[in-house]
């Protein structure tokens, strides 16, 4: 059966999550950088089965000013219509992951609402694909406090020279997810992996996928812009204001072609 026949049914179940995840702050407080997790940018075909897919995620819809966002517990997701290169798999962004208290809540509705995944090698792990070929891990986490949070983004490339560059560039802390080394960002965890041997092309930039860009939210951006500037780091885009919101952006990509995103007040003032 197709997802949007079933998609008034699967949000009915999902109600008393939804109203879980809308009780919490959804960002974690920044780090002594005054870095958080702030949001996924998705550039997407279909802006409509994109928000149907994050809804059967427990996401939920909210807006800062012209922003629109789907908020989950650690960071937001936004859409864009547009025509992606490409999904996940052979960009420097294989996937980023969920946690969710409990799996069985959620994999019936998921099975149910007909989204792709692949097959699964344990009953508390999953990966979900978006209709963009977004590749979302799944992972039961049963001490967590809400029913579903924002867990880590997985990189590929140079293992220790990626974490090094986050842990100086974003006050990130070190340490290790099961086998992959990794670095905490509060809020988000970041992994790194080599390239898979199977792929016969490096990992490309993100920009222009369906994952464009991640983001970190910044406390005090301008100033630490002038701290990134003054390090030797080149940013694509100068520090702006959006029209409208209370946020503010800026643009860097990493030395592998993540595109990367800072913002200030990204979260709906409330």
């Amino acid at each position: 059966m197709k997802l949007h026949s079933l998609f008034g049914f699967m949000v009915a179940g999902l109600i008393p999550a939804l109203a879980q995840v809308a009780g919490t702050t959804p960002l974690a407080p920044g780090n002594a950088a005054g870095v958080s997790m702030g949001h996924m940018h998705l550039t997407v075909r279909d802006l409509d089965a994109s928000q149907k897919f994050f809804a059967l995620l427990g996401g939920k819809p909210v807006q800062n000013g012209p922003l629109q966002l789907i908020e989950f517990p650690g960071m937001y997701v936004m859409l864009r219509k547009g025509e992606p290169t490409g999904g996940t798999v052979g960009s420097v962004v294989n996937h980023f992951g969920f946690q969710v208290q409990n799996m069985q809540d959620w994999l019936p509705k998921w099975q149910a609402a007909g989204i792709k995944m692949e097959p699964m090698t344990r009953p508390t792990q999953v990966y979900l694909i978006t209709p963009d070929d977004i590749r979302i891990e799944v992972m039961e986490e049963k001490d967590i406090k809400t029913p579903v949070a924002a867990e880590h983004i997985h990189f590929a490339g140079p293992v220790l020279e990626m974490q090094a560059w986050y842990i100086k560039t974003f006050g990130a802390v070190a340490r290790k997810r099961g086998p992959f080394e990794a670095a905490d960002i509060p809020g988000i965890n970041l992994s790194f992996s080599a390239p898979d041997p199977k792929m016969t092309a490096a990992p490309v930039t993100t920009k222009g996928r369906s994952l464009d860009h991640i983001g970190f939210e910044v406390k005090n951006l301008p100033a630490f812009i002038a701290k990134l500037e003054a390090s030797g780091i080149k940013m694509d885009r100068a520090y702006t204001k959006v029209a409208g919101s209370s946020a503010s952006i800026a643009f860097l990509t990493d030395p592998w072609g993540t595109y990367i995103e800072l913002t200030e007040g990204i979260a709906p003032l409330k």
